[in-house]
């Protein structure tokens, strides 16, 4: 044991400062804070999750914990713990996490697979993360103790077995989710700067994809190779997928969740691409387009295409402060409606169809318009309807519009 703890070379971290998002992240838990007076409030970063005996998918933190911590990618520990403890006047934010083993004092350091320095690289001691975080740290191996003194408790429950075993359930359990959700619907300053970010990221894994396109043609899984060529610039730029990629040649492209990739790419049909970049702050973009395989349009391709782009721009017109959030829906159906009757493919009017006991479109049309958009692909999900998907639109909102049409 002596033997190997010793003669190991030395792994400072050099040039540790205050993170970009941890003054964020602070006046976010101040917020907390004001919306849960005097209750002890628990988010979990999640665990390890398995994905074949003893090998595990790569660790993403829970929205809700990077959201407050400011924690995302590669320097997520997983079990960290986010408590927010009451005080006489607010809350006292406490961060308990697993720190880096010191190999002089653990065989954690090269018999720990999940944990060892030796098996996953260096972490940071809780002096260090302290300074990065700005928020107080402690051993996870604290928080049965500091658990035991019973309080009032909420929780953001099913990311972690244990602890949802530990904390008894409460209906304020869900007002927290909601909260957090709600809270995360209009962006600031930081997560604005980090979605430009994600997406001019995504740009240009596009443009990689692009020039991939001619040597992919006519090969046995030859969408896989366009698919490749995302992922590197996903891993190279951020910390990885915001999702699994679609990569839907031909008819995979009406297929709304083609996540197979497996098919081949023809000459004279088309190409649809639903991807993004997932930053190392856990802010995901998602762009959809469509390409000519062999970059010219067919005349009735061309008319397909085009129907659809008018439909996203009458969308993205009625994208505004006040409006509600369904209206930019309503506005690309009502051009896709009409565009389909042009066609001679809606079988009444579009006005008849756009009645809403009737959506004969919807044949066509399938899914919504768009979505909230932000660490989460599908964000704010947990969020009250109200405020929501029958809410209005507010500055700082970020949302997708992007309708579609599938024929075939």
């Amino acid at each position: 044991m002596k033997f190997m703890e010793q003669g190991w070379a030395p792994s400072p971290l050099e040039n540790l400062q205050k993170s970009n998002a941890a003054d964020f992240a602070a006046k976010r838990r101040e917020l907390l804070s004001k919306a849960f007076p005097g209750k002890r409030l628990v988010i979990p970063a999640g665990t390890f999750k398995v994905r074949s005996n003893d090998s595990d998918y790569r660790f993403r933190p829970h929205t809700a914990f990077s959201w407050l911590t400011g924690i995302g990618g590669s320097d997520a520990v997983p079990d960290s713990v986010l408590i927010l403890e009451p005080s006489s006047s607010s809350h006292e934010s406490l961060l308990f996490i697993h720190p880096r083993s010191p190999r002089e004092r653990s065989d954690e350091f090269y018999r720990n697979p999940r944990h060892g320095e030796f098996w996953i690289g260096r972490r940071m001691t809780l002096d260090e993360s302290q300074l990065v975080y700005g928020i107080q740290v402690r051993h996870i191996d604290s928080l049965d103790e500091f658990l035991a003194s019973e309080k009032e408790t909420f929780i953001i429950r099913g990311e972690d077995n244990y602890l949802d075993s530990r904390v008894r359930e409460n209906s304020g359990d869900e007002d927290l989710a909601s909260w957090v959700s709600e809270a995360r619907l209009v962006k600031d300053e930081y997560e604005i700067m980090e979605m430009r970010k994600a997406i001019d990221a995504t740009h240009r894994g596009f443009e990689d994809m692009i020039k991939q396109i001619p040597s992919a043609v006519g090969k046995k899984r030859g969408e896989r190779l366009i698919e490749g060529a995302f992922f590197t610039r996903a891993r190279f730029e951020g910390n990885d997928l915001g999702y699994d990629s679609i990569v839907a040649a031909g008819s995979h492209a009406c297929v709304l969740h083609w996540i197979r990739n497996d098919g081949q790419l023809r000459d004279g049909e088309l190409l649809l691409i639903d991807a993004g970049v997932e930053m190392d702050s856990l802010f995901t973009a998602d762009i959809t387009r469509t390409f000519p395989i062999n970059g010219r349009f067919t005349p009735a391709q061309r008319k397909i295409y085009t129907l659809v782009y008018e439909a996203q721009k009458a969308g993205m017109k009625a994208v505004k402060p006040g409006a509600k959030f369904r209206d930019f829906h309503i506005a690309a159906s009502e051009v896709l409606a009409r565009g389909l009757e042009e066609l001679g493919v809606l079988p009444i009017s579009a006005q008849e169809s756009l009645k809403p006991d009737v959506g004969l479109h919807r044949r066509w049309t399938v899914h919504g318009t768009g979505h909230m958009l932000g660490m989460d692909v599908h964000d704010c999900a947990k969020a009250r309807k109200e405020a929501h998907t029958e809410g209005v639109l507010k500055e700082g909102m970020i949302l997708t519009v992007e309708p579609g049409l599938y024929i075939q």
